[in-house]
């Protein structure tokens, strides 16, 4: 047998029952909302501030 080959007996004895219970729901934490972000410092100021933590 070469890299890759399997024996076919196998495939079939494999085991394809599902356990649905023990699946993970991603939507079940979902949350609806909005966030705002309050600032007094103007677009200049924030990116300056970003170009000195670059410099960092």
């Amino acid at each position: 047998m070469g890299f890759g080959s399997y024996d076919e007996s196998e495939q079939e004895n494999q085991n394809t029952d599902i356990d649905e219970d023990g699946a993970v729901n991603v939507h079940e934490n979902d949350h609806d909302g909005s966030v705002n972000f309050d600032t007094d410092a103007d677009s200049d100021e924030l990116i300056d501030q970003l170009q000195s933590m670059k410099d960092d």
